[in-house]
């Protein structure tokens, strides 16, 4: 069957009345996170694993790509009327969407980026549905060296990319690839870093170490930094929809952010702060309006916000054909996926066609939906940001150990769930990024599964590991992300 017609049936198991209420739910729950400050679609994403192991995963996967659109569009809201990203991809959509509605301006602000957000995810949803079978069917040709090497090359960008420190990166890295080996080694059949506890033979639970890192300490990270004073709201003034010229101004932004953010968001590393930042760079260069920015620009919302979206289609591309993640929420997304027994990859679009294909279907449906919850319901959405935040974080924290204790019925997985979220608090701190250690966590038994499976073809000759031309030019690719950044910033000294 072809593209269209396997997204054709697509539509046909996202267009059930069931998938589409999930949708629904998931669109509606994405904006109303994307607008709380310090909630984002990774840390929901978490949460809402342990309660949608019932649902199956179809229903579930739809769910969780209308939270992962959702709050890209939501996040928007609170960068230009209260000049806090809800989320890290909205940080640029700040700078001068909310210059625009202090200057009364704020309904073209949240309208640009709104219709940006529904071209942009529809633009980068074309790209998947026809990009994801070819690189799937790449994925065929790969052996176990290459995923070896795809997954060095996944801990070395993440590590080196995300966070202030590369040394904090790779230690965050190792405590994740350190979490990854406990459990009964598959080959040896021997316990490796259990402590003697035998809750621990099986592993370290993925939705504690989720849940734990993302619900627990980053609430408390937040709730220690929480002052008691009301954020300024600024009213939306103005009509809902622009101008002749703010549509000529936003038009080629929206083309060129979307064409910016899927490639970088499919890319180790790429997530969805660089994408914007290039966008918003890119638009006050070709901008003919360049005195505008820091007062108000609306290329400054529209191309940032196109590129947030499009890099959150981008993220799937790498997750969906290679099981690869590229960034947290990607991350808990492979996480989720294996809670149901499930591993992305080339064979999951042969096996469970009706999961993949409605998944992307739902995102054409998804981004429907959001562009009719957003701009006629904005002064709505807006009633959330007077929400207390104490009772918000510890209903958070409640719902969290509710669902853990759902899931395991474990008083051993509370604990851990507090020790880690201790650690998880103690890493906000001083700086070490979660990302890593959720990567490590995740791929670490792939890599160690891929590199004994290779050796063990290769007789224990290492050099097998460099026979193929894909895994040379990961490794290599990995080589540069480790040095390029020494060199350079030796060569900006001898300069």
């Amino acid at each position: 069957m072809d593209t269209l017609g396997l997204l054709l049936h697509g539509f046909d198991v996202a267009l059930t009345p069931t998938n589409l209420f999930w949708a629904l739910i998931g669109s509606t729950l994405g904006t109303a996170i994307g607008i709380l400050p310090g909630i984002g679609p990774a840390l929901t994403i978490a949460l809402l694993l342990p309660v949608t192991v019932s649902v199956g995963p179809v229903s579930a996967f739809i769910m969780f790509a209308g939270v992962l659109y959702g709050a890209m569009y939501g996040g928007s809201t609170t960068s230009i009327l209260i000049n806090t990203p809800g989320e890290a991809g909205s940080m640029m959509t700040a700078l001068e969407g909310n210059k625009m509605a202090r200057a009364g301006r704020g309904a073209a602000a949240l309208a640009t980026a709104a219709i940006g957000s529904f071209v942009a995810g529809t633009l980068a949803t074309i790209a998947l549905t026809f990009a994801a079978p070819y690189v799937a069917e790449l994925a065929f040709y790969f052996k176990p060296a290459d995923y070896f090497a795809l997954t060095i090359l996944a801990f070395t960008s993440v590590a080196v990319v995300m966070g202030s420190s590369r040394v904090r990166g790779f230690i965050s890295l190792f405590i994740g690839l350190a979490f990854g080996v406990i459990g009964i080694d598959n080959m040896t059949g021997q316990p490796r870093m259990t402590l003697g506890f035998a809750d621990l033979l099986d592993g370290m639970e993925l939705t504690v170490v989720l849940v734990s890192l993302f619900a627990v300490g980053e609430i408390i990270y937040v709730a220690s930094r929480y002052k008691n004073q009301k954020d300024e709201i600024i009213s939306v003034k103005g009509g809902m929809w622009m101008s002749k010229s703010d549509w000529k101004r936003s038009f080629m932004p929206w083309i060129r952010g979307s064409v910016i953010g899927f490639p970088m968001g499919a890319i180790p590393g790429g997530g969805s702060e660089i994408p914007t930042m290039l966008s918003y760079t890119l638009e006050k260069n070709l901008s003919k309006h360049k005195d505008e920015f820091g007062k108000g620009a609306i290329e400054g919302v529209a191309g940032p916000e196109a590129a947030n979206n499009a890099a959150a289609a981008g993220i799937l591309v790498p997750l969906l054909t290679l099981g690869l993640p590229t960034s947290a929420t990607a991350a808990i997304l492979l996480a989720a996926f294996q809670n149901f027994g499930l591993q992305p990859g080339p064979f999951l679009f042969t096996s469970n066609p009706e999961l993949i294909w409605g998944l992307i279907a739902s995102l054409y449906i998804g981004n429907v939906m959001l562009l009719v919850l957003n701009l006629p319901l904005i002064g709505i959405w807006v009633k959330l940001l007077l929400i207390p935040k104490p009772q918000l974080y510890a209903g958070i924290l409640v719902f969290a150990m509710i669902g853990i204790w759902g899931v395991s019925g474990s008083v051993f997985d509370l604990a851990c769930m507090a020790l880690i979220g201790l650690m998880g608090y103690a890493m906000r701190v001083y700086d070490f990024p979660i990302p890593p250690l959720l990567i490590g966590l995740i791929l670490g038994p792939m890599a160690e599964n891929q590199l004994r499976t290779a050796l063990a073809a290769g007789q224990g000759n290492p050099a097998v590991l460099v026979e193929s031309p894909m895994s040379i030019i990961f490794l290599t690719l990995s080589f540069l992300f480790l040095f390029v950044p020494f060199l350079l910033k030796r060569l900006r000294k001898v300069a």
